[in-house]
């Protein structure tokens, strides 16, 4: 390594160097050097070792090597011990050229799987140790306990009800399939089926309303003719999956239901399956146990026997008749003008509502630890206090405001707000808090209310410590013993004094646990910061289990969200997420993927990566799945920072060509080769085509990366730089409005393409194929580019070339069913810079919009002017388009219309349910989504559900 230079980070970012010189540490004192590849795995550098080591000293006190383990010291300045042999040098990355050979300690597999999770969800596991938090402690071992229990009972499953978990199905609501078979009543369809196997398939006409078990008798019974078989089989031993995916058609509902089919039905395409025995199904399920089973085996020996529970004295709050108050000590850390008053202000809310008086201190002179050692007493009793009492601080800056003229008012003073940070009153065993506290807070953004503190905000300490200010306070010890908040279930037996008010808390958690369960729509409000009582959030948890897993799937993203205003690690909304996770894996993927993608998020880092943690526990089959997802998608940002760093150097065309050299290495292709999709559980991306791969123009130069199997080619574009949150929650709207519109019959052939935000700025969009842009169509059919806008019948022809004959009618069809789906999705939701470049078709007609930058309204404006004029896209070539290229064809844009009359009204009947779901992810922090002003935009819903 040259003088000078420490750590071998420039060594790892560059692609170049495919030898380094490694020293090795063995256990018997001996020292080795000799260069190994950056891609070798460490299993095979040990392998090296020990054929090096053979011909020094000392050589037959080595053990073997299945006895040590390599350690070194990482990119993060840690002692790391490198279990997972399986990993490559230039995945693990030390940050010097040594490695370390010791002596293996401890359960190996335990070991191992503990640092792959680390490695994982991006967070050690030594720190959830090193926090020394008793709360942390705890919800990790429980919730250990509770996903590997639920692992287990999920292994005893017989294979049907197995399948239900790994595989399931993927379906289309009724009322839509109702309304589509009567469209195809008496037409059939065909089947294409092989079986496992065999490369010999068979084209059977199936009644699209038909079960899943008369196709499979009738392939079986196709079979038994073509091969003449004596065996008779039965249908139930198998099942159908779709060809390429980790995709089965099962269950008894008609085939047309299923969506792979429901579109093949629609694109006039032959659905492709494939006949699989239950005991292909039972192998690859004993497969997936037994590292499980391993597992649980050395962790029940392991386990140390429970501590005995100590009693102590402890007394109930509601006998405290004394203000509650604290002490405010000093500050640490404080950066501030010197020419400020440093103040700190003090409320006590319950969800948003503010308890009592804001209290304020005493204000004291700037400087990098000010003393207050100031009493606070706040206008409220300790027994008055509720459970989920929230004391919120501000620290700000009092800056005098000098008049040019002297007069005799006072100065104006004006207030500049520098941090702020929330703990709670009671800690997680509902003991009111004593003795001192460190709050490490979070810096202040000033806002348009001019409200200094946060009620809404986290509770969680700022982990940034040495680059934030601290306030040290000290709850008093108001009784020598511990004081507990009562449970409601000896409210009762409380003094006279307090007999009144306490039986009306018990008679409405009374009432509470009485009511019967409200729609998922109305009970989704319950979950926001506004209601912090546990006994509410668990009514809403119980309203919310009745859910089936599509429905949950719906609103998954928001309940990750609203994770956030969880007090306490262990609530019954985490449990409940884990267990459906544990019960689903298209949930539990998911569930992965909105977690995972916000672990770089201090204020929620902890609590993500603890779930993540136990997710990964109940799902040891998944991990190395999920870790080579990763591994991926860390691939593709070293590959996009390649060509973002190419593109300023060199041209298009050698840029574009040296980053298919850079694909081609033996690196990147196998690390982008045969990946579950991160976007689609259910789809694997096979064989990575390099020649085919590009990027794309945008200012971020996101990849096109397109992939390949026996059956199909699929492309994804990997994007980094862009938040994809707001386009992701923009999508899952309009598929929740698309499942709203079929619920009710009406299909308008929407197309919510799979978004998928995996990281910070970085995440996943799937390509549609066969489709392109309006304005490239309008290019391309045009003779002058500056004309090519007002070219009317350039869309109508294109469509025609790629539909002649009689499918021009259908493809038609899909346009105008799709263009009305989309002008009242766009209206609603106030999604602003709609223009040809964002505004797609596809070949078969279906029209459908992409990049979601801005919704509810916040337009784009140049100089205070709008640049919006309309609420929605409807240009002249549309409607040409919609009246088939005559202008006098009333009747066909009066159906239009009419689908645009009919979608809003359906959205309008479930107003509230989007207005509570944008009001759920105000905890997202997107910058379009911050206030109860930005969804305002969709209140409209509300007068227009009057008019009608």
């Amino acid at each position: 390594m040259p003088p000078g230079v420490y750590g071998m980070q420039d060594v790892w970012e560059r692609e170049g160097w495919q030898q380094i010189n490694i020293e090795f540490l063995l256990p018997t004192g001996i020292y080795l050097n000799f260069p190994v590849a950056r891609s070798d795995t460490i299993s095979t550098i040990k392998k090296m070792v020990w054929k090096n080591a053979r011909n020094e000293p000392l050589f037959s006190a080595l053990s073997d090597p299945d006895a040590y383990v390599f350690t070194c010291i990482n990119m993060t300045a840690e002692r790391e011990e490198l279990e997972d042999e399986q990993r490559r040098l230039c995945d693990v990355r030390p940050f010097m050229p040594i490695l370390r050979l010791v002596a293996r300690e401890g359960d190996r597999v335990e070991k191992l799987i503990t640092t792959q999770i680390s490695l994982l969800i991006g967070k050690g596991h030594h720190e959830f140790d090193s926090q020394k938090n008793h709360e942390v402690n705890e919800f990790r071992t429980k919730m250990r306990t509770f996903c590997e229990e639920r692992a287990q009972v999920r292994q005893m499953l017989p294979w049907e009800p197995w399948m239900e978990f790994n595989f399931p199905c993927d379906l289309e609501p009724c009322s839509v399939v109702a309304q589509s078979g009567k469209s195809h009543s008496g037409k059939k369809i065909l089947v294409n089926v092989k079986f496992e196997g065999s490369e010999e398939t068979f084209v059977l006409q199936q009644d699209p309303q038909d079960l899943p078990m008369f196709l499979k008798w009738n392939a079986l019974r196709k079979k038994s003719t073509v091969f003449r078989s004596a065996k008779r089989e039965k249908p139930e031993d198998y099942t159908l999956q779709v060809n390429g995916r980790w995709e089965f058609i099962y269950g008894e509902y008609p085939l047309c239901q299923f969506k792979y089919i429901f579109t093949c039905l629609h694109g006039g395409i032959t659905p492709h399956l494939t006949m699989v025995h239950h005991s292909v199904i039972i192998k690859y399920q004993e497969e997936q146990g037994g590292l499980s089973n391993q597992v649980s085996r050395t962790r029940a020996q392991s386990k140390p026997p429970p501590l005995p529970l100590k009693r102590q004295n402890t007394s109930s709050l509601w006998s405290i008749h004394e203000p509650f108050y604290i002490y405010l000590l000093q500050g640490s850390r404080v950066n501030a003008d010197e020419g400020m008053k440093l103040v700190v202000q003090a409320g006590l809310f319950h969800g948003s509502e503010l308890l009592c008086k804001v209290v304020t201190s005493n204000e004291v002179s700037v400087c990098s630890e000010p003393v207050w050692d100031q009493k606070l007493v706040f206008d409220i009793g300790v027994s008055d206090l509720p459970r989920m009492s929230c004391l919120c601080f501000a620290l700000y800056g009092v800056i005098e405001k000098t008049k040019k003229r002297p007069t005799k008012k006072k100065n104006k003073r004006a207030d500049c707000p520098l941090a702020w940070v929330n703990t709670m009153v009671f800690d997680y065993k509902d003991q009111l808090k004593t003795g001192e506290f460190s709050l490490s807070t979070w810096p202040s953004v000033p806002d348009d209310k001019g409200d200094l503190l946060n009620p809404m905000g986290t509770v969680e300490k700022n982990p940034n410590i040495d680059s934030t200010a601290g306030l040290l306070i000290r709850f008093p010890n108001i009784r020598p013993h511990p004081l507990y908040y009562p449970p409601i279930e000896k409210l009762n037996e409380l003094g006279m004094n307090g007999e009144k008010v306490v039986a009306t808390k018990e008679e409405m958690v009374g009432l509470l646990r009485k009511w019967p369960e409200l729609p998922a729509i109305h009970a989704l409000e319950l979950l926001d910061y506004s209601f912090p009582d546990p006994h509410v959030r668990s009514f809403t948890i119980r309203c919310l289990r009745i859910l089936r897993n599509d429905e949950l799937f719906q609103y998954l993203l928001q309940l990750v969200q609203v994770l956030k205003y969880e007090s306490y690690l262990d609530c019954d909304l985490t449990c409940f997420l884990l267990e459906r996770a544990l019960a689903n894996k298209k949930i539990g993927h998911f569930l992965f993927w909105h977690l995972r993608s916000e672990m770089h998020v201090p204020s929620v880092s902890l609590r993500f990566g603890l779930i993540l943690e136990a997710y990964c526990r109940g799902s040891i089959f998944l991990i190395k799945s999920l870790m080579k997802q990763n591994e991926a998608l860390n691939k593709m940002k070293a590959l996009n920072d390649f060509v973002k760093s190419g593109s300023q150097k060199a041209t298009r065309i050698q840029t574009t060509e040296d980053m298919k050299v850079c694909i081609k290495q033996d690196t990147y292709m196998e690390a982008l080769s045969d990946v579950v999709s991160p976007l689609n559980p259910s789809i694997v991306l096979c064989e990575l085509c390099a020649d085919k791969c590009k990027f794309m123009d945008s200012k971020m130069k996101p990849l096109w990366l397109m992939y390949k199997d026996k059956y199909d080619h699929v492309g994804i574009i990997f994007k980094n730089g862009d938040d994809l949150r707001q386009d992701m929650l923009t999508l899952q709207m309009i598929q929740l409005m698309d499942v709203l519109w079929k619920t009710e019959g009406l299909d308008l052939r929407m197309l919510p393409y799979g978004c998928l935000s995996t990281g910070n700025k970085t995440g996943l969009i799937e390509v549609v194929k066969n489709s392109d842009t309006i304005a490239n169509i309008q290019r391309n059919n045009s003779n002058s580019a500056a004309t090519a806008a007002f070219n009317k019948d350039a869309l109508l022809n294109w469509l025609k070339s790629k539909n002649p004959g009689d499918k021009l009618d259908q493809a038609i069809e899909e346009f105008t069913l799709s263009c009305a789906g989309y002008c009242v999705a766009t209206y609603v939701l106030g999604i602003g810079d709609r223009h040809s470049d964002n505004i797609m078709i596809r070949e078969t007609g279906q029209l459908f919009h992409i990049d979601f930058g801005h919704f509810l309204g916040n337009f784009k404006s140049k100089f205070g002017i709008n640049r919006e004029r309309v609420p929605f896209i409807l240009t002249y070539d549309f409607v040409h388009v919609i009246q088939e290229g005559r202008t006098n064809n009333s009747e066909k844009f009066e159906r239009f219309r009419e689908c645009c009359e009919q979608a809003y009204k359906i959205l309008c009947r479930n107003g509230t349910l989007f207005v509570n779901l944008f009001a759920l992810m105000k905890a997202a922090g997107l910058p379009e989504l911050s206030s109860s002003k930005d969804i305002q935009t969709l209140w409209h819903w509300g007068n227009l559900r009057r008019k009608h």
